[in-house]
C-alpha cells in the first residue's frame, strides 16, 4: 500500500487533471496511515492494547473497508473487478492478522464479501449493456471471497488450535515444574528424615540411576566389585546418649493403640527438639529407648556438653510430665564419648546407624544408670571441663559389661535440681484428675507439647498449584493482562502452602506466558536462532523435521479447495480452449491420487472389505505423516499444480489475433463472434490474477512446512507471475486498457485501475503478507513441539522423582501404609497412623558370633571391614523380601547384627476368619520359611566368607500395635508384649535353631510345623516374672509344605536348605 501513492503522485504531477481525479485517493490513504500510526503506538501500551483489542480491530477493519471503496470509485472506471484483492486482502487480514474471535472473524470476512458484491452489483447493473457478463463476474468474485474466506477461516482454526496445545503444553509445563520442586523438595525432606545430608546424596544418585536404567547399573557395579554399596563412614570424637523411659511399659500395657502412639509421637517429637536445640542427632528409636550422637556428621568441640545437656533436659521434661499427671514414668540417661561407625547397611527399611565398642557401652551406660539421672563414663567427664558438677558412683552391680571393664562412671548433678520451674508444667492433677486412667491423663498432658505430626509436609503435595490450575481452566477466555492481574490476586491472598511457595516458578510461569505474546515473539530465545528460527541443539533441528505430522491430510484438503475455486473461476470468466478442459482434467485426476493417498487411513474399513491385494493401501495415509521427505515432496507438488493451474491457460490465448485488435483498437468492422472472443479473453486477465493470489495462499495451509521452502516457492511464484504480467503477456492488460480507455489523453487509468499493475502490486502485498505470517506460523509450530518435548522431559523427571519418594518412603513404611501417606487417605489428616494387629507374627534373628568377629585395627579400618561383611549379610537378607512368596514379610530394622521382620502387619484386626485357623495361621509357615531361608543365605555368605556364623531365631506370634511416630524423622516400629517376648525367644535361644512359645507352636502345627519341647525359660514382665514354655522346630516325619511343597520342615539351621 505504501507504494501505491508514490506512482500516482509521479504520474499525477504529469497530468493536473489526473491529480484531481486522484486526490479522494490520496486523502483517503493518507488519513488511513495516520489512524494506522496511531493504532500502532496505542497498541505499544500493554494496558491499553488489552482493554481495546476489539475496537482496534474494528477500527482498522472499518479503515481497510473505507480505502477499498475509495480506490474503487477513483481513479477510472468502474469495473466488477475492481480491488477484488484488496477485499481479498481484508478477508485474509481479519482471520489472519487481527487478533479477534472466530466469531468476529467470519462476521468481519461476510461483511467484507458481501458489501463488495452487492455494491458493485447494484452500481454495474444500471446502464450494464450484458448483464450475463456482469453476473458471471460477480460470480466468480463471490467464489474468490468464499475461498478467501474458507482459506482464512481454515488458517485461523489451525493458529487457534496450535496456540491452545502451546497453553495447554505451557501451562503443563509450568505445573510440571512446579510438581517437580515440589516433589524434589518432598523427596528432600524424606531423604533427610532418614538420612544425614552427606551420605543422603550420595544414596540419592544412586536411586535415581537405579530407577532410570532398570538397576542395570547397580547390577553392573556389583558384578565388577563383589560387593554391595557401603554407605559407612567414620566419625571420632562424638558422643553418644542412650536413654530410655523407666516405667513406660507398664504404662503402655493400659494404652490404647491411638494413645500409645499418640504418646510416643508426642514423647519422641519432644525429645527431638530437645535434640535440635543441644545439636545433637537422634540415631534410632527402639521401642521406649531413644539414643543420639552429637558431633555429627560435622564435629563439634562441644559435643559431650550437648550430650550431658540434653540428658539433663529430657530428665527435667519427663520430671513435669510426672508431677503434672503423677504417672510413675522416669528417665535413665546413659553417655559416652569416643568414635563411631556411622551409615547405612542393608537394601531395605534404612536407618541411620552407628556402630562401635564405645556405642556398645553407651548402651550399657543407660543399662546400668539411675532414673532421673546422667550417668557419663570418665571418657565423657575429660570433656565437659568441669561444667557440671559430678558425683562418681559404681554400678557395676547394674551392669556386669561395665564391670567386666572397671569402667569408671558418674552421675552428673542438674543445677536446675533445687529450682522450681514452673514453665510448660501444668497445675497439679485434682482428685478427679487420678481417677482417669494413667494413660488418659498422660495424653491429655502430652498433647499441649504439641510435636508435629510425621509426614505433615506430604499433605496435598499431588494437587497441583491453584494459581496454575485456576489459568489453564480459563486459559482461552483470558488475555495476557488479565492473566497479569490474576497474577496479583493469586499474590495478594492467604498464605500459601510450601507446595504454592515457589516464587521462582511463579515468575518463570508469567515469562513463558508472555513469550507467546506476539508482540514479543521475535526476542532472543535461549533454544531458537533469532534470525533462522532454526533449534540450536541440532538434534532438537533434526527430531523437529523428522516428526510426524497426523494434519497433513487436511493441509492438501484445504489445497484442493483453492485448486477448484481457480477452477470454476476460470470456468465462468476465461477464455475456453481445449487445453483448459485437457490440463484441469489431468490436474484433477491428480489430485484424485493425492487426496486417497493422503485419505487412505481414513478409508480402511472399504479397502478392507475389498480384495486382499488392497490391504496395503490404508498404511500409505500413515507412511505420508511420518515419513518428512514423502510429507515434503507430496505437499510441493500439491501446491505447484495449484500454481501452475491459476495460469496454465494464459499460454493458450489467442495472442497474434488479440495483438492484431490492439494495434487496430480504433478501427471498426470486425465481426461479433470475434468481438466477444475478444471481450471474453481481455476481461479475464485481472481473474487470472485473482488466481494467481490463491496460489499464494495455498502456500500458508500447510501450516508445518519450513519457512525457508515457502519462502522460495513464494519468491519463485512472485517472479514468474510478475514477468509474466509485466512483460511477456502484458499485451493483456495494455489491450484491455485501451478498450476500457480509447482515449487516453483525456482520461488514464489508475494503478489500481490498470490490470498488470494492480496485480503486480497485490503480488508483492501477498507475498510479504504471507511471508510474515508463514514466520509467525513456524515460530509457533516450533515453540508448541518445544513445550512438548520439554514437558516430556520434565515428566520423565517427575516420574523418577516420583518412583523415588516412593522408594524413601517404602523404605521408611511397610507399603500398604506408605499409600496413606502418599494418598492421604487417612479420615482425618490429624490423626496418627496406628493399626491394632490382632494376629502378627514377629522374627528376631542375631548373628551373636558377630560380636566376637567385630573388632577394631589398623587392619580392619577402626571395623569398617567388619561392617562391610554385615552389610553383606544384611543386604542378602534384604533380597529375599523381593521374593514374592515373602511379599507378606515386613522388615521393621536392624538393631547391630539383629533382624527383625514381621509378617501379619496388614491385616486388621477382626478381619481374621477364626473358622478358618489353617489359613489364619499360614503368615507363621512362612515366616519360618523365612528364617530358614535367612540361614541358607548365611551359610552361602560363609562359604565365601570362610566365616562360621550361625543365626539364633526367636518367633512369636500375638497382638501388636504398629504404628508411625517421629515428624523430623518419622519411623514405622511395632510394640506390645508379642514383641518382648519374640525377642526374649531370640536372645534365650539356640544357635542354628528356631525357638518359639507354646501358643506359637501350637498354631505351627496347625499348618504341617512340629516342634519339640525345649524347657522353661523366665521372662521379666512388667507385672512379673512369667515361666514360658519353648520348643524348638523339628522335622516332620513326611515331607509336606503348606506354602510351596518345601521337601522337608526341617529348621535346624546345621541342616537348613539352599533356598
Amino acid at each position: 500500500m505504501l507504494g501505491n501513492p508514490v506512482t500516482n503522485w509521479e504520474k499525477g504531477r504529469s497530468n493536473k487533471h489526473e491529480f484531481s481525479s486522484n486526490l479522494g485517493f490520496l486523502i483517503t490513504l493518507f488519513a488511513a496511515l495516520a489512524v494506522f500510526g496511531l493504532i500502532l503506538v496505542l497498541v505499544c501500551i500493554e494496558s491499553i492494547f488489552q482493554q481495546c483489542t476489539r475496537v482496534f480491530s474494528a477500527v482498522i477493519w472499518i479503515c481497510l473497508i473505507t480505502m477499498g471503496y475509495v480506490f474503487v470509485f477513483t481513479g477510472g472506471v468502474v469495473m466488477a473487478w475492481d480491488q477484488v484483492s484488496f477485499f481479498l486482502f481484508i478477508i485474509f487480514t481479519v482471520y489472519t492478522m487481527l487478533p479477534i474471535r472466530m466469531q468476529d472473524a467470519v462476521g468481519a470476512g461476510l461483511a467484507s464479501s458481501l458489501s463488495h458484491v452487492i455494491v458493485l452489483g447494484a452500481y454495474l447493473s444500471v446502464g450494464c449493456a450484458s448483464q450475463a457478463e456482469l453476473a458471471l463476474q460477480l460470480l466468480a468474485n463471490l467464489v474468490i471471497f468464499v475461498c478467501g474466506n474458507l482459506v482464512g477461516a481454515y488458517h485461523k482454526h489451525l493458529m487457534e488450535v496450535a496456540l491452545q496445545e502451546t497453553f495447554h503444553e505451557t501451562f503443563n509445563l509450568i505445573q510440571s515444574r512446579v510438581k517437580l520442586e515440589s516433589e524434589k523438595r518432598h523427596q528432600e525432606h524424606l531423604l533427610l528424615s532418614i538420612l544425614p545430608a552427606y551420605i543422603a546424596l550420595e544414596m540419592k544418585a544412586e536411586i535415581i540411576e537405579r530407577l532410570r536404567d532398570g538397576g542395570q547399573a547397580q547390577q553392573r557395579h556389583e558384578s565388577t566389585n563383589n560387593f554391595h554399596n557401603l554407605y559407612v563412614k567414620q566419625h571420632k570424637n562424638v558422643s553418644i546418649l542412650y536413654a530410655d523411659i523407666v516405667g513406660f511399659t507398664l504404662l503402655a500395657s493400659e494404652c490404647s493403640p491411638k494413645e500409645l502412639v499418640l504418646m510416643l509421637n508426642e514423647l519422641f517429637g519432644k525429645f527431638d527438639q530437645i535434640a535440635k536445640d543441644n545439636e545433637c542427632m537422634r540415631i534410632k528409636i527402639l521401642g521406649d529407648c531413644y539414643y543420639c550422637v552429637s558431633g555429627l556428621p560435622v564435629s563439634l568441640p562441644n559435643h559431650a556438653r550437648n550430650c550431658v545437656k540434653m540428658g539433663l533436659d529430657m530428665c527435667q521434661a519427663i520430671k513435669k510430665l510426672r508431677d503434672a499427671t503423677g504417672v510413675d514414668i522416669n528417665m535413665r540417661v546413659g553417655v559416652h564419648s569416643g568414635n563411631v561407625l556411622c551409615g547405612v547397611i542393608g537394601l531395605q527399611k534404612w536407618q541411620y546407624d552407628v556402630w562401635s565398642d564405645d556405642v556398645t557401652l553407651a548402651n550399657h551406660m543407660e543399662a546400668g544408670g539411675v532414673p532421673g539421672r546422667v550417668h557419663i563414663t570418665e571418657a565423657t567427664l575429660s570433656h565437659l571441663d568441669g561444667v557440671y558438677v559430678v558425683e562418681e558412683i559404681c554400678c557395676w552391680h547394674r551392669d556386669p559389661y561395665l564391670k567386666e571393664n572397671k569402667i569408671r562412671t558418674f552421675l552428673v548433678v542438674d543445677p536446675r535440681a533445687e529450682e522450681e520451674s514452673t514453665n510448660d508444667t501444668l497445675s497439679p492433677v485434682s482428685g478427679e484428675g487420678y481417677k482417669m486412667r494413667a494413660s488418659v491423663r498422660m495424653t491429655r498432658y502430652l498433647e499441649s507439647w504439641g510435636a508435629a505430626k510425621p509426614f505433615a509436609n506430604l499433605k496435598h503435595h499431588d494437587n497441583p498449584p491453584e494459581s496454575a490450575g485456576s489459568v489453564r481452566n480459563n486459559h482461552l477466555e483470558l488475555s495476557l493482562g488479565s492473566l497479569n492481574q490474576q497474577k496479583t490476586l493469586e499474590r495478594g491472598r492467604a498464605p500459601r502452602s510450601p507446595d504454592e511457595d515457589l516464587e521462582g516458578v511463579d515468575e518463570k510461569f508469567f515469562q513463558l506466558i508472555e513469550q507467546l505474546n506476539s508482540q514479543k515473539q521475535w526476542k532472543k530465545s535461549e533454544d531458537l536462532n533469532r534470525i533462522t528460527l532454526y533449534f540450536k541443539e541440532r538434534s532438537l533441528e533434526k527430531e523437529y523435521r523428522l516428526s510426524a505430522l497426523p494434519s497433513f491430510n487436511y493441509y492438501t484438503a484445504c489445497t484442493f479447495l483453492v485448486f477448484v475455486s481457480n477452477f470454476l473461476i476460470q470456468i465462468l470468466v476465461a477464455y475456453k480452449t481445449v487445453a483448459l478442459g485437457v490440463s484441469y482434467g489431468i490436474s484433477f485426476f491428480l489430485f484424485i491420487l493425492l487426496l486417497l493417498t493422503c485419505f487412505a487411513g481414513h478409508l480402511a474399513k472399504c479397502f478392507l472389505k475389498g480384495p486382499k491385494a488392497l490391504y496395503w493401501v490404508p498404511s500409505i495415509s500413515a507412511t505420508v505423516c511420518t515419513q518428512p521427505w514423502l510429507r515434503v515432496s507430496l505437499g510441493i507438488v500439491t501446491i505447484l499444480v495449484v500454481l501452475t493451474m491459476a495460469v496454465l491457460n494464459l499460454f493458450f490465448m489467442p495472442d497474434p489475433w488479440c495483438s492484431l485488435q490492439f494495434q487496430n483498437s480504433t478501427t471498426v468492422g470486425t465481426n461479433v463472434t470475434q468481438e466477444l472472443a475478444l471481450m471474453s479473453s481481455i476481461y479475464s486477465v485481472p481473474y487470472y490474477i485473482y488466481c494467481c493470489i490463491l496460489g499464494f495462499l495455498s502456500c500458508s495451509l500447510f501450516l508445518h512446512m519450513n519457512f525457508e521452502l515457502k519462502l522460495t516457492m513464494l519468491t519463485l511464484c512472485l517472479v514468474v507471475y510478475n514477468v509474466l504480467f509485466l512483460h511477456t503477456h502484458s499485451w493483456l492488460s495494455d489491450g484491455y486498457v485501451a478498450r476500457l480507455y480509447p482515449n487516453q489523453t483525456a482520461l488514464r487509468p489508475g494503478v489500481l485501475k490498470e490490470p498488470k499493475m494492480m496485480g503486480a502490486i497485490s503480488f508483492f502485498v501477498f507475498f510479504f503478507t504471507l511471508l510474515a505470517l508463514a514466520r509467525q506460523n513456524e515460530y509457533y509450530c516450533r515453540l508448541d513441539f518445544l513445550w512438548k518435548k520439554k514437558f516430556k522431559k520434565e515428566r520423565e523427571e517427575i516420574e523418577t522423582m516420583e518412583n523415588l519418594n516412593r522408594v524413601l518412603l517404602e523404605n521408611v513404611l511397610p507399603a500398604h501404609v506408605a499409600q496413606l501417606f502418599i494418598g492421604q487417605n487417612l479420615r482425618n489428616e490429624q490423626d496418627l497412623y496406628h493399626q491394632s494387629c490382632e494376629c502378627a507374627c514377629v522374627l528376631f534373628a542375631s548373628i551373636p558370633d558377630f560380636k566376637e568377629f567385630y573388632s577394631e585395627s589398623n587392619v580392619n579400618r577402626e571395623g569398617l571391614e567388619c561392617l562391610r561383611l554385615l552389610n553383606e549379610i544384611i543386604a542378602d537378607f534384604d533380597e529375599l523380601l523381593l521374593k514374592p512368596k515373602f511379599s507378606g514379610v515386613e522388615k521393621i530394622k536392624t538393631i547391630g547384627s539383629t533382624y527383625m521382620a514381621a509378617t501379619g502387619l496388614n491385616v486388621a484386626a477382626g478381619q481374621d476368619s477364626q473358622q478358618d485357623a489353617e489359613r489364619s495361621y499360614a503368615h507363621l509357615g512362612i515366616m519360618v520359611e523365612f528364617a530358614m531361608a535367612l540361614a541358607a543365605k548365611l551359610d552361602i555368605i560363609n562359604k565365601h566368607s570362610f566365616n562360621s556364623f550361625k543365626l539364633r531365631v526367636g518367633i512369636n506370634h500375638g497382638p501388636v500395635v504398629a504404628g508411625v511416630i517421629g515428624a523430623q524423622k518419622p519411623q514405622y516400629d511395632i510394640w506390645g508384649n508379642t514383641v518382648n517376648v519374640a525377642s526374649r525367644m531370640e536372645s534365650t535361644g539356640v544357635l542354628g535353631k528356631i525357638q518359639v512359645t507354646e501358643e506359637t507352636a501350637k498354631a505351627l502345627e496347625t499348618v504341617g510345623y512340629t516342634c519339640s519341647l525345649r524347657g522353661i525359660i523366665k521372662q521379666a514382665s512388667y507385672l512379673r516374672p512369667i515361666i514360658l514354655s519353648s520348643f524348638l522346630m523339628m522335622p516332620k516325619p513326611l515331607p509336606f509344605s503348606p506354602i510351596d511343597q518345601l521337601q522337608c520342615g526341617v529348621l535346624e539351621f546345621s541342616q537348613a536348605l539352599r533356598l
